[in-house]
């Protein structure tokens, strides 16, 4: 398949009536809802049908079918019947009864799937309309989006095939990576939006503050809370500086000027890009306020996809609103590393969007305000990583001060704004003291390279709080933040036998168990061994006039 265009849509490029405008006007008013008799579509469809109602809309459902598929793999299959049907009349009578079931059994199941979904519309008054596509699911959920002019697609996080611990789909995982419009991944199909509150995940972007406008609309329209948060990283040079450190030769550090790197690096991590997104939280307050809604706001530090994952659980939030690519998106990118990863691990439902929003006073100084030659060199020597945003903090300090030239000067003052410790003032910084207890902390992960690591990241946390010995809570943020264990796929097949009503109670104690013995993958060992607790656990209670036993042998 040809790869499809990537349209941004951008709104707000010039001041516009917002606070008249209602929480309807920015809601999602042609919802795409993918369907397959699944928790999670169910799920997906009920919260479309309260988007559609909010906002006068309508929903189009789409089941595709793979008759093609079937038809395919039942003729390779032939070979292997029983002797009983592989006679001319068996054979061929097989084959008439598979026909029937692709030509008119898969078509009716689809209809089946619309005839649920169009009785739900009805008797909320939201208009239904029907697609049933034959070809590869993800394809033509693709091909639909492309060619439908919706606003919004919802799908499940995962389809029938879902079992415990699996993440994602592949289907939702294709899709995600393919759309070109708002995408709503129902994670938690027992979960409505606005159990908790809404977070929004915000970065300078015109994506990121796209979602922040979607985050007010939900918020307005569904009377709940809306958090703010912005996450930037000031560990992860202090680590890069030193491992590279240990590679480099003193002629290629001079080469490399690995001193100044090191020096304007920290320097800008630790004042400037601190200061940067607190004033993308400051723009987010003003746009909450020009749209009436009150919001919470929270910087944090740390890689960002942990750091917002941990806020999310933290605060208990319904979804995650954040764009599908970034401030350092390049053409051509389909998704962001932070969207992605957050698509994985966020423990709610994620709206990824694909709408811009510019703000008007950015909007303002990309067209008011011009760039000297020399000044634009200067900005050139800002690590690539940063440059987008201090290009951004410095229109808006030129904006503040008046000026509608930006030259090499009033950089240098924006500099000495953001960060007060550039120049013949930066801190100089002692070795770092470990804790014993610390020490003892930062070792309890087994993986060599990520207990460097750690050790690096505990130290710059230590130095920024002005501490002259790291101590365990510098470390334990760094260990909290650990992937969890992958369950392998024999584990996740023998967990699928354990009965349901204690199923979920297994998962959390074999990943419990993972985590306290630093195990990275959950194998049919570690599990058994967890079932064979449970089990005992069970039959004590038993014992003591309690329920009957739910895992019996084997099972």
């Amino acid at each position: 398949m040809t790869s499809l265009p990537d349209p941004i849509a951008v709104t707000g490029t010039a001041p516009t009536a917002s606070k008249t405008a209602t929480a309807a006007e920015n809601l999602p008013k042609r919802i795409l809802v993918a369907l397959d008799a699944s928790d999670h579509a169910d799920r997906a469809l009920t919260e479309a049908l309260r988007l559609a109602g909010a906002a006068d809309g309508t929903i189009t459902g789409i089941h595709a079918y793979a008759a093609r598929l079937h038809d395919r793999r039942f003729k390779q299959m032939e070979g292997g019947l029983p002797d009983r049907y592989r006679t001319e009349d068996g054979i061929e009578h097989q084959r008439a009864v598979h026909d029937s079931l692709i030509t008119r059994g898969l078509g009716i199941i689809s209809d089946s799937y619309h005839d649920t979904a169009a009785a739900a519309c009805a008797a909320t008054g939201v208009a239904y309309g029907r697609l049933s596509p034959e070809g590869k699911n993800y394809r033509q959920i693709v091909e639909a989006v492309a060619a439908g002019g919706f606003d919004l697609l919802a799908l499940g996080a995962q389809g029938l095939g879902a079992v415990p611990g699996a993440g994602i789909g592949t289907v939702c995982e294709r899709v995600a990576r393919r759309v070109t419009i708002d995408l709503l991944v129902i994670r938690d199909a027992g979960r409505a939006l606005g159990d908790g509150p809404l977070v929004a995940a915000i970065d300078g972007s015109a994506r990121g503050f796209g979602a922040l406008k979607t985050a007010l609309a939900l918020g307005r329209s569904l009377s709940v809370p809306v958090h703010v948060v912005a996450a930037y990283d000031p560990y992860f040079h202090y680590v890069a500086f030193n491992r590279i450190a240990g590679v480099l030769s003193d002629e290629a550090g001079k080469v490399f000027r690995f001193k100044e790197q090191e020096k304007l690096h920290e320097e800008i991590i630790d004042d400037g890009l601190a200061k940067i997104y607190r004033s993308h939280l400051a723009l987010a307050e003003r746009i909450a306020e020009e749209d009436g809604v009150a919001v919470t706001t929270e910087l944090l530090d740390g890689k960002p996809h942990v750091a917002i994952a941990a806020y999310l659980a933290k605060t208990g939030a319904s979804l995650l609103l954040i764009g599908r690519t970034g401030i350092h998106a390049d053409a051509g990118l389909d998704i962001g590393g932070n969207a992605e990863n957050l698509l994985r691990s966020a423990p709610c439902h994620v709206w990824l969007g694909a709408s811009a929003f510019v703000p008007p006073l950015d909007a303002l100084a990309e067209e008011t305000i011009r760039w000297t030659e020399e000044a634009d060199a200067k900005l050139d020597r800002v690590p690539d990583m940063a440059r987008g945003m201090v290009r951004l903090a410095v229109q808006r300090f030129a904006q503040e001060s008046g000026h509608t030239v930006i030259t090499c000067d009033l950089i240098d003052q924006a500099t000495r704004k953001l960060c007060p410790h550039f120049g013949g003032n930066a801190r100089r910084e002692a070795p770092v003291i470990w804790s014993p207890e610390a020490e003892a902390l930062a070792g309890t992960d087994g993986d060599a390279s990520a207990v460097a690591a750690i050790r690096l990241r505990s130290e710059k946390r230590a130095r920024r709080d002005g501490a002259d010995r790291v101590m365990p809570g510098h470390v334990r943020p760094f260990l909290e933040a650990r992937a969890p264990a992958r369950w392998s796929a024999a584990a996740l097949a023998r967990l699928a036998r354990v009965p349901e009503m204690v199923r979920d109670t297994v998962r959390q104690s074999a990943e419990a168990e993972a985590t306290e013995t630093a195990v990275a993958e959950i194998t049919p060992a570690l599990l058994e061994t967890v079932i064979a607790a449970s089990r005992q656990m069970m039959e004590r209670t038993m014992q003591s006039g309690g329920h009957p036993t739910l895992l019996p042998e084997g099972d």
